[in-house]
C-alpha cells in the first residue's frame, strides 16, 4: 500500500494592528474611481460607496450580482469599474501566474480543470459563508475529503489558502513568500490545478491526477 505525504499549509493574512479615524475626520469623496476594486471595510453599504466614488448605486449592484447588499462581507472584493475583473478572470490570472513560477524553475505547468477550479471555489464559498479560516471545512471536511465528495481522483493533493488580499498579484507574492505555500506551488508533482476566489477567500487546489 502506496503512502502519501502531503503537505497542507494555510496563511492568515492581515494588518497587525489598524488606526482608526478621528471621530470629525472627513471621509475622501471622489468624481469617479481611482481604481477598478474595492475592499469593503465595516459598515460599507453598496450606497455609501457608490456615493464616495461617484456611482449610481444601482450600477454598482449590476456589476456585483453575487454580494447580498444586506450582507456584505468585511474584506471582500467588489467591482467598482464595468472594466474590472470578475472572480473568474482572478481565478485565470492566479494559475498564470502559478505557472509562470514553474516556468522559471523548469517545472512543468498545471492544467487549470474544470472540475477541480469548481471544488476550490465552493471552498471559498464556504469560508465566506460559513464564517471560518481552515483548511477542514465543517460541511465538507478535509480538502481531501471534498475532491473525493466531488468525484475526484488523485495520487497527492494538496491546498493553499488566503484572505484579504485584492489581487492575484498580491496573493501569489504572499504566498511565494510563505515557505509552506511555496512548496506547494512549486511541487514538481502536481499536475494540476484549481483556484477558487470568492469575497476576499482565495483558494488553490492542487493534484496529481491518477
Amino acid at each position: 500500500m502506496k503512502r502519501l505525504h502531503v503537505l497542507m499549509v494555510a496563511v492568515v493574512l492581515m494588518s497587525m494592528f489598524s488606526i482608526q479615524p478621528a471621530a470629525n475626520a472627513e471621509v475622501k469623496m471622489f468624481n469617479e474611481p481611482p481604481f477598478s476594486h474595492y475592499k469593503v471595510s465595516r459598515g460599507d453599504t453598496f450606497w455609501f460607496i457608490a456615493k464616495r466614488y461617484g456611482l449610481d448605486y444601482r450600477e454598482l449592484m449590476r456589476l456585483n450580482p453575487d454580494v447580498v447588499p444586506t450582507n456584505m462581507h468585511v474584506g471582500e472584493v467588489i467591482r467598482l469599474k464595468p472594466e474590472a475583473s470578475h472572480h473568474s478572470a482572478f481565478e485565470d490570472q492566479v494559475v498564470s501566474l502559478v505557472n509562470q513560477e514553474r516556468r522559471q524553475r523548469g517545472l512543468n505547468p498545471v492544467q487549470h480543470r474544470a472540475d477541480v477550479k469548481n471544488v476550490a471555489h465552493k471552498k471559498a464559498q464556504d469560508m465566506i459563508n460559513s464564517n471560518y479560516f481552515s483548511h477542514n471545512s465543517p460541511n465538507y471536511g478535509s480538502p481531501f475529503d471534498m475532491l473525493r465528495t466531488f468525484g475526484i481522483s488523485y495520487q497527492a493533493a494538496g491546498e493553499n489558502i488566503a484572505k484579504g488580499q485584492t489581487t492575484p498579484e498580491q496573493v501569489m507574492r504572499d504566498w511565494m513568500n510563505s515557505p509552506g505555500h511555496r512548496q506547494n506551488i512549486l511541487n514538481p508533482q502536481y499536475d494540476t490545478i484549481g483556484v477558487g476566489f470568492y469575497h476576499g477567500a482565495w483558494v488553490q487546489m492542487f493534484i496529481k491526477a491518477r
